[in-house]
């Protein structure tokens, strides 16, 4: 009984210096989406006070699609932005924008002088929809396939890199399929 009281501890700060270790092999722009192949969750955004249309759950269907998470104050958002629109206007994939917690009158101003890819942008002035979305910051790119669903979910600004090594090649299988 009594090697049990000096075996047990050890053993304990054991499985937790293993648990520690492990933990040290993860990539912490990986965060898991408890959405990934689920619908995506119902809203309706309004617009953008005189941009063209708000967006809605309704409009994430029918077409393979991106849906970016961006704020006017998001400074790695300004450095995604060329990617962003690349990804519009070359590889012709509608993205469409969740303007993050922002004053309207400075997101069109970002979108200004920075230029608009977005097919529509919905304002998420307090932040609601974007938490159903389980966004945890910005920017945040979420893949929607033609149903609806969310595929594939990027924290962080997107990179060359990830659009072409995962984004690019998700979107062809979708549209195939």
């Amino acid at each position: 009984m009594r090697r049990l009281m000096y075996i047990l501890p050890l053993l304990l700060f054991l499985g937790v210096g293993v648990a520690f270790l492990l933990g040290f092999n993860r990539d912490p722009r990986e965060i898991p989406s408890a959405l990934i192949d689920k619908p995506v969750p119902e809203f309706a955004l309004p617009a953008l006070p005189g941009h063209k249309q708000g967006l809605s759950s309704a409009d994430l269907k029918g077409d393979v699609q991106l849906v970016n998470v961006f704020a006017s104050w998001c400074i790695p958002c300004r450095a995604e932005h060329p990617i962003v629109s690349r990804i519009a206007e070359i590889e012709k994939i509608p993205v469409r924008a969740i303007n993050y917690k922002d004053k309207p009158a400075d997101a069109l101003g970002w979108l200004l002088q920075h230029g608009d890819p977005y097919t529509s942008i919905g304002a998420d002035g307090d932040g609601r929809v974007a938490i159903d979305w389980g966004v945890y910051g910005v920017p945040e790119t979420f893949l929607i396939d033609r149903q609806g669903r969310i595929r594939y979910k990027h924290v962080g600004p997107l990179t060359p890199e990830v659009v072409e090594q995962t984004i690019l090649p998700m979107v062809k299988e979708l549209r195939k399929g």
